[in-house]
């Protein structure tokens, strides 16, 4: 592997002046540095990055922590968190927890001795866990998503009481009475927030959410799938059902086909978030959301500038969805 010293002896300057060039640290001749250049280009000499953070004490690198890169929403948030950062110099190092808290701790501990300059996460649970590691931790950081309660982090997300509420409230302006919920787990505040504004929405239509339509799953398209098939088979009755998100709307619209009912004769069917997928199944997906990639780039952005203004005030941006009519909703029949 070539050193600076071998690019130093092509070019026929000194190694401090190679330095100089290659970190722009002092002000070198015109002619010095087009041979340092062309020294460079014809060994292929790469700077070392570790010593580089060393002298600097920044590495350049973003840590991104997601639970499930199987899930779009994820796979959508990360391709605007580091188109954000590649144009602000930043590259990005993702990992996937894979919904395992354990996991999820090994690899933030991985991140943190890596020196990265700043941390994005949303959270794969164990809120506990994770605040001690945040008051080790003095490296910048931003929740995304999913609060983590006590960390001192920004956070970016999206009005979950407020989409939820929009979302039945179509189903409630439909004409829909018993309306069904599939929830995520419920230690997670974003999937309180979702239930409730299933409740609100209802009681604002003028009548209580049955609680007996509400049923637990794990954002999944295989927990969405089975939450909608114990509800069909015990409430044959429902005409309506919101899931907590798109991929468990996706999992009852399989549920739904395979009893025969018809979406959205039959059934009307909400999700939330608005992946891309969701606009190219058939039926298509009736749902509420925001630019997923826009909460990505936003997410970067926050982190950006907490790594350049540490002192400065923590924030909580809210992102503020909105409702995407499309083929799975109607009004009940008769």
């Amino acid at each position: 592997m070539s050193t600076i010293k071998d690019v130093a002896a092509l070019a026929g300057v000194s190694f401090t002046t190679v330095s100089h060039v290659l970190n722009e640290t002092r002000p070198v001749s015109a002619d010095a540095r087009r041979r340092v250049l062309a020294a460079v280009e014809e060994i292929g000499y790469l700077p070392s990055a570790v010593a580089r953070s060393l002298r600097k004490s920044e590495t350049k690198i973003i840590g991104v922590l997601v639970p499930n890169v199987n899930n779009p929403f994820f796979a959508e948030l990360v391709v605007g968190v580091e188109e954000c950062c590649r144009l602000a110099g930043y590259s990005v190092f993702l990992c996937n927890s894979d919904n395992d808290p354990r996991r999820q701790q090994q690899y933030m501990r991985t991140l943190l001795e890596k020196r990265v300059d700043g941390l994005l996460l949303s959270s794969a649970g164990d809120a506990a866990a994770l605040a001690r590691i945040f008051k080790l931790a003095t490296v910048p950081a931003v929740t995304v998503d999913r609060l983590v309660p006590g960390a001192r982090a920004d956070r970016v997300s999206v009005n979950n009481l407020d989409g939820a509420s929009k979302a039945v409230r179509h189903l409630v302006e439909l004409g829909h009475r018993k309306i069904g919920c599939i929830s995520g787990p419920a230690e997670f505040e974003v999937t309180q927030e979702r239930v409730e504004g299933w409740r609100r929405a209802q009681e604002e239509g003028g009548f209580n959410a049955d609680e007996q339509l509400l049923i637990e799953s794990d954002f999944s398209s295989s927990g969405g799938y089975e939450a909608a098939r114990q509800l069909l088979h015990a409430h044959p009755d429902m005409t309506a059902l919101f899931a907590s998100n798109d991929l468990m709307a996706l999992g009852a619209l399989r549920a739904a086909a395979e009893k025969g009912i018809k979406v959205p004769q039959q059934l009307s069917i909400v999700g939330f978030d608005d992946i891309e997928l969701s606009s190219y199944v058939f039926p298509g997906m009736t749902t509420v959301g925001c630019s997923i990639r826009e909460l990505g780039r936003e997410a970067g952005r926050v982190l950006i500038d907490r790594i350049e203004n540490p002192g400065a005030p923590l924030k909580d941006v809210q992102l503020t969805p909105r409702l995407v009519l499309r083929e799975s909703t109607a009004a009940p029949r008769a």
